[in-house]
């Protein structure tokens, strides 16, 4: 067994925190922060997957209205010790060339297309703390073989807790965070009859 670099120990007794991931150039590509401790990617991603990704990217800026960003793979600030990166996010915040991470208010909806190695994250663990960092809209695309469900959530602030808002499959039709349509049979190319 080969000892660990030194870029994976963590900078105190404590444990790491949200700044540090910004102090990680050997970390891999897409780390996160979950409760002070550092979860990599390491399983390959399906095509599957990054079709989905990229469909969902391509049709929600073609509908996002002025003044709403859409933002691949960056992290949330949650709190100190969590900083989760989402597969898509819609922002308020100014596009920043620079920027690492979101705010949590300055986050309209959070999507999380499931892989088999984040699935209790998206479905358990990043759904309580999406809610308790106040995000109002939250997405859980699961792969049901044929097509993308999309499992929609919002925000129940007295309880800080998401409430179903509806499984979509086929078609999506919201309203909330803005007027969003889109054929989900036609978001991951290949699967679908």
């Amino acid at each position: 067994m080969t000892a660990l670099p030194d870029w994976m120990r963590p900078p105190r007794a404590e444990g790491w925190f949200a700044e540090d991931l910004d102090r990680l150039p050997e970390a891999p590509r897409h780390t996160e922060l979950i409760d002070g401790a550092l979860v990599f990617m390491m399983s390959p991603q399906r095509s599957w997957h990054g079709r989905l990704v990229t469909g969902l990217t391509v049709a929600l800026m073609a509908q996002a209205p002025d003044g709403i960003e859409v933002e691949r793979e960056m992290t949330i600030r949650l709190d100190a010790r969590n900083r989760p990166e989402p597969d898509l996010l819609l922002t308020t915040a100014p596009y920043d060339a620079d920027r690492t991470w979101f705010a949590p208010e300055d986050v309209l909806l959070v999507i999380e297309v499931v892989s088999p190695e984040s699935a209790h994250r998206d479905r358990t663990v990043k759904l309580r703390k999406y809610a308790e960092a106040g995000i109002r809209h939250y997405w859980c695309i699961e792969d049901e073989g044929t097509v993308p469900a999309v499992h929609a959530y919002e925000l129940d602030e007295p309880t800080a807790s998401y409430a179903p808002a509806g499984i979509f499959r086929h078609t999506l039709q919201r309203s909330l965070p803005f007027d969003i349509s889109l054929d989900l049979d036609k978001l991951a190319p290949g699967r679908a009859g």
